[in-house]
């Protein structure tokens, strides 16, 4: 997203809420400068809306009087910055090296298959977005993925059949 595309559009920012602000603050007197917050920023409008809009971003940069083009770039830097709608249940899957040699290319057929949707999509209910990342750091129990904060290893076509029924029976 460029400047002059914000400037171009009807985009209205939105206001950022109470409890944002609130966090946004205690970030401020973390860091030494606004540019610093500009992360974590993000991840708490994520935190509270689930995604960053391009509404809740210009609400950022007008928050914190920084320009619109660094927020939206280290959003899509940082892949766990989520700039569209993503389902309750957000799957990493790890398809490292470690995790290819034991096995997730099997893994991940099999999620697809379960779920209907491959990397990037989310469930039609909107219970699973399926996102694949470099590494999760457990090579050693590889295949892994995490749902949530939640990290599963050494992951099975089994393993995996209970996993997302544990996640489709919370509410």
């Amino acid at each position: 997203m460029s400047e002059n595309l914000i400037a171009t559009t009807a985009i209205k920012a939105r206001q950022l809420s109470e409890e944002e602000i609130k966090e946004i603050e205690h970030e401020l007197e973390l860091y030494p400068d606004k540019q610093a917050v500009g992360l974590e920023a993000l991840k708490i409008v994520q935190k509270h809306q689930g995604w960053v809009s391009d509404e809740s971003l210009l609400a950022i940069s007008k928050y914190l009087d920084l320009p619109v083009a660094d927020l939206e770039s280290v959003a899509t830097f940082f892949n766990l910055v989520y700039r569209q709608p993503v389902g309750k249940n957000v799957i990493l899957f790890c398809n490292s090296v470690s995790c290819w040699i034991m096995g997730c290319d099997e893994m991940r057929t099999h999620i697809n298959d379960k779920l209907g949707v491959d990397f990037g999509g989310t469930t039609e209910d909107g219970r699973f977005t399926f996102l694949p990342v470099p590494c999760l750091g457990d090579c050693d129990r590889a295949p892994v993925m995490m749902v949530g904060d939640d990290l599963h290893r050494n992951l099975t076509p089994e393993k995996i059949n209970q996993i997302i029924s544990d996640y489709q029976g919370k509410a």
